[in-house]
């Protein structure tokens, strides 16, 4: 046991020193703060009120209704909104619309340093407006999709308005007729509310699933390529006068699967603090709680959690295994193509199964891949996330990943035994075969 726990120590210890397995681990961290700072500092600094001049060069009074509409227009919600736009109306006619417009665009465009009391935009509204919709916006911030998109929005909804009355419709009556619903989505487990939203739930199951699969890509390459390098430098030959391959494997595999399981700790634990602490967040930089709500990090309840780093463990050892295996067999990474191609592609259907289990997570596909041990590390974490999970089913689905990784340890330490102390030609699948049966 003392064997395999220095192995698991110096390949604990020979990982977490990297300068890439530092930078990565803070990186993550740092990147989750700042999608949940910026977009809220964005939404309460960057959305400013847009000073806008209307030329209003139709007969219809056209340019009243649409200066209202723009006027109700609001920046966030509540009684502290501030207003979108600004509004200033000028008439004019056919004679002297090219006059007052120019004059207008002649303010416009200027950075508030340069000109404080100079316009956004300039908008013209003339009679083919109201017949054909056809109308001409001027400003310095026609570049933004977003801006222009708003704008088109608000006088699209004041020329309906304008033609429904002309035609003794009552507006009024039509707007609040058309009024979309707002449906609030809450996940209701066991007969009780979680308090997570529809969205949440989602992002929860993908966040999970692309983490697992990159991390079990990265650092199942990582043991393939640690047995390479060991095997090459004949290291190898000078550990096994001390243990025996089997002690190597399983510290091996151990090891870099703590490595991986300290970083998704790591990773996991500051999404949970992010999440569950929104509140404190906001008042530190200054933000209402409005904008604490608008952070794009759910959250994550610690038994969800539990149960992803349990799956994340079961399934790397699992395929931490094979990967060793691999690399056992094969004397240059480039060798190792053939034989990882068919670990790689149980990965990805793991990856995919994620989208249908998010789609349907108590339908059969889902269940049925909860208990095949080398998708269950996908599939039952995101069926946590999303729907009750029976407690039988969750011990089933575990006893089978403990069984499928001591089959896997065992015929990967069969094929380890002999491959490392293998150099030239990669062996053929009947000589593979002989390592096992030997």
């Amino acid at each position: 046991m003392k064997k395999i726990i220095a192995v698991v120590r110096r390949e604990f210890v020979e990982r977490v020193r990297t300068k890439a397995f530092v930078i990565s681990t803070v990186l993550l961290p740092v990147f989750m703060v700042a999608m949940v700072l910026l977009p809220a500092l964005m939404m309460s600094g960057g959305d400013r009120t847009s000073r806008v001049a209307l030329v209003d060069a139709s007969t219809t009074n056209l340019g009243q209704r649409v200066s209202q509409a723009l006027g109700s227009e609001k920046i966030g919600k509540g009684a502290d909104a501030k207003s979108r736009y600004t509004v200033q109306v000028f008439p004019a006619t056919g004679d002297d619309l090219a006059k007052v417009r120019d004059g207008l665009i002649a303010e416009t465009g200027f950075s508030s340093s340069k000109k404080k009391d100079g316009w956004n935009g300039v908008l013209v509204l003339t009679d083919e407006t109201l017949a054909t919709g056809k109308l001409a916006y001027y400003g310095g911030n026609v570049g933004s999709l977003e801006a222009m998109s708003k704008l088109q929005r608000v006088v699209s909804s004041a020329l309906t308005g304008v033609r429904l009355a002309k035609s003794g419709v009552d507006t009024a009556l039509l707007k609040e007729a058309m009024k979309p619903a707002d449906m609030d989505t809450t996940k209701v487990t066991d007969g009780k509310q979680t308090g997570q939203s529809g969205t949440e739930s989602y992002l929860i199951a993908y966040f999970m699933g692309f983490i697992l699969y990159i991390a079990i890509l990265i650092y199942g390459q990582q043991t393939m390529t640690s047995v390479i390098e060991e095997k090459t430098s004949r290291i190898m030959e000078v550990l096994t006068s001390s243990l025996t391959p089997f002690q190597m494997l399983l510290g091996k595999v151990l090891g870099v699967g703590l490595a991986g399981l300290a970083q998704m700790g790591i990773w996991g634990g500051t999404a949970l603090v992010l999440s569950s602490q929104r509140l404190p967040l906001a008042g530190m930089f200054g933000m209402s709680a409005d904008a604490a709500q608008s952070f794009p990090i759910p959250s994550m309840p610690p038994g969800l959690l539990v149960v992803f780093l349990l799956y994340f463990a079961l399934g790397f050892m699992l395929y931490g295994a094979l990967y060793a295996a691999i690399g056992a067999m094969c004397n240059t990474i480039q060798e190792t193509q053939q034989y990882a191609i068919f670990v790689t592609v149980f990965i990805i259907v793991g990856f995919f199964a994620v989208f249908a289990l998010i789609k349907d997570p108590t339908g059969p596909l889902g269940v049925t891949m909860s208990y095949v041990p080398f998708f269950a590390p996908f599939t039952m974490p995101v069926r946590w996330s999303l729907t009750s999970v029976p407690p039988m089913e969750l011990v089933l689905s575990l006893t089978l990943m403990v069984l499928a990784l001591l089959a896997c340890v065992w015929l990967a330490a069969r094929i380890y035994r002999t491959g490392i102390l293998m150099y030239g030609k990669k062996p053929s699948w009947g000589e593979l075969w002989r390592w096992i049966r030997a």
